[in-house]
């Protein structure tokens, strides 16, 4: 189907990706054990808006360019490491957990746009497409940027599905949490993002 094959094989292993845990998913479950559902909601398509970045650069091979310039995934892993560090300096300095039902369209946006940088500045993300996507794609359209596009968008509305039903379900953890847990529970989100923010700065190509 549209120059793919083994789509069914792709779906499955997909799946067992999208449900590996990471820091797009620690992302979500902060904003939403902290925040709510709707604020989970929100980080979970600014993560698939990201998502979708990385895929067209695999589609028309600026990903490949990255793979093979040492310079363009030392900036772009710097700027990530950087964003991961700032989210997460940010939350640690949380003075109080915002309330999940009194989120302004401001705060929201800026939800979804954390969520996006979070997953466009991750070079590994995008290393991630350019090697597994290709496994599904015929040889006789590998020159194509159609089978790239059909399987990065599958690829993604099923981590955006498990995306959502994983913001549900913090959000119903985080009601289940009193205001200074909440906010506990806010900066130990932040400590890990510092963590992996530093530990992307020092990894390997």
């Amino acid at each position: 189907m549209l120059g793919t094959h083994d789509l069914a094989l792709f779906v499955f292993s997909a799946l067992l990706l999208n449900i590996t845990p990471g820091q797009d998913t620690l992302y979500i479950v902060g904003r939403s054990a902290s925040q709510g559902w709707r604020a989970g909601a929100v980080a979970a398509l600014g993560i698939g808006a990201g998502c979708m970045v990385h895929i067209t650069a695999a589609a028309f091979g600026l990903s490949a360019l990255l793979a093979a310039s040492a310079s363009a995934f030392t900036v772009l892993k710097l700027a990530g490491a950087a964003y991961l560090i700032y989210i997460g300096v940010s939350l640690l300095r949380s003075a109080r957990a915002a309330a999940a039902t009194n989120l302004a369209p401001s705060a929201l946006r800026s939800i979804f746009v954390q969520g996006f940088w979070t997953n466009v500045l991750n070079p590994k993300v995008a290393l991630f497409f350019l090697a597994f996507l290709p496994q599904f794609v015929e040889a006789g359209a590998a020159g194509s940027p159609v089978p790239f596009l059909f399987l990065g968008l599958v690829f993604n509305l099923n981590g955006t599905l498990w995306n959502l039903f994983v913001a549900w379900s913090a959000a119903q953890v985080g009601r289940a949490l009193d205001g200074g847990a909440a906010l506990w529970f806010n900066r130990g989100v932040g400590a890990l993002f510092v963590y992996l923010g530093a530990r992307l700065a020092l990894s390997e190509k």
